[in-house]
């Protein structure tokens, strides 16, 4: 379960985080047809770290 952390900022803006204890495997191979599925788009702004996986319908 996720710890929830609240931070009131100045002017009234409230942010909430969750922080995940779960270890995450690295290096996991995705599945064959994974890419033709869910494309993957890359942001304009640092699209080494925003990215998204687009279901297709």
């Amino acid at each position: 379960m996720p710890n929830n952390r609240f931070n009131p900022l100045p002017k009234g803006l409230t942010t909430i985080v969750h922080i995940l204890d779960k270890i995450y495997e690295t290096g996991r191979k995705y599945a064959a047809d994974f890419k033709e599925i869910m494309p993957i788009v890359f942001d304009t702004h640092l699209p080494k770290w925003n990215y998204r996986a687009i279901p297709q319908e």
